[in-house]
């Protein structure tokens, strides 16, 4: 038996929608997910906020990290998703190399995943030159949401998928970075990987929603990628991941079974397949031609 959705009368998510409920100390809940099937899920269960990440990249598309996805791959995401969506606010995300060069590319970029994927907002990594990213994409009427903290896409110049803010010189980056953000003009940013107690600290010069993934239980919602929450993959595993369900294993033995009753030809079973009337049966049995013998060589 399907599940009911939360609320077949829910309004659709703004900006305004998630500044009330941070206002009144509602938990705002948001998801990462990739296609359609995983959008009606997501929209049934009453997210609030719907992320296409570049994460994408490695957890559908076989790349090995964030960096190769492009944006065209993205784009086709995102537009599956949209499709499967009523009413959480769906926000892209702008993938390595589309946004960073200059304000022009950041513009264009963002434009395309509103007019091309149906985006209401766009999200970018990192603070510093890309809090003026944010600010340019803002006054091109592009609402952004900011990331900082473990930013994937530069992993590398953080010394590897390790949590961020863990001395006061980095923690002090990490408030940087979350302040210009907020003065550019984002509606919300993403904390990844910070101490819970950095957090803490931070949230009290924050004005505007902030979503956690591993930065503790302080801050305005949480986000969590569907195949991590789900369990649709199980070789890594985040610290921050909790696994509400294993869809993998149920998978696994779905298609077991159908192999195994294919092997031993219980399916397809009578139930399975499709009839033609007696009658139709025999005039189509009388017209078939003699059938050729087999030629031995």
């Amino acid at each position: 038996m399907s599940t009911p959705p939360k609320d077949p009368n829910r309004k659709r998510i703004t900006l305004t929608k998630l500044h009330e409920m941070r206002a009144l100390g509602e938990p705002i809940v948001m998801i990462t997910a990739y296609d359609h099937p995983s959008a009606l899920v997501v929209e049934e269960a009453g997210v609030d906020v719907v992320l296409v990440g570049d994460s994408a990249a490695n957890n559908v598309l076989g790349y090995p990290d964030t960096v190769p996805v492009t944006v065209e791959e993205l784009l086709m995401l995102t537009r599956a998703v949209r499709r499967g969506l009523k009413t959480p606010l769906l926000v892209g995300d702008l993938p390595f190399g589309s946004y960073e060069a200059s304000d022009a590319q950041a513009i264009e970029t963002a434009h395309r995943f509103v007019k091309e994927a149906g985006c209401d907002a766009v999200k970018l990594e990192g603070g510093g030159a890309m809090a003026e990213r944010a600010r340019a994409i803002v006054r091109a009427g592009v609402p952004v949401m900011g990331h900082v903290g473990l930013t994937p896409q530069t992993a590398t110049m953080l010394g590897g998928y390790r949590a961020q803010g863990r001395t006061a010189a980095r923690a002090r980056a990490v408030l940087e970075d979350a302040l210009a953000l907020q003065e550019a003009g984002a509606f919300s940013i993403v904390f990844e990987a910070i101490p819970a107690d950095v957090t803490d600290a931070i949230m009290p010069y924050m004005e505007i929603p902030i979503i956690g993934i591993g930065a503790g239980a302080s801050t305005d919602g949480q986000v969590l990628v569907l195949h991590d929450l789900l369990t649709i993959h199980d070789d890594f595993q985040p610290k921050f991941a909790k696994r509400f369900a294993a869809v993998k294993d149920e998978m696994r033995r779905g298609v077991d079974a159908y192999a195994d009753e294919v092997r031993s030809r219980t399916f397809p079973a009578p139930e399975h397949t499709y009839n033609i009337a007696p009658e139709e049966l025999e005039r189509f049995r009388a017209e078939l031609p003699a059938v050729p013998r087999t030629h031995v060589g």
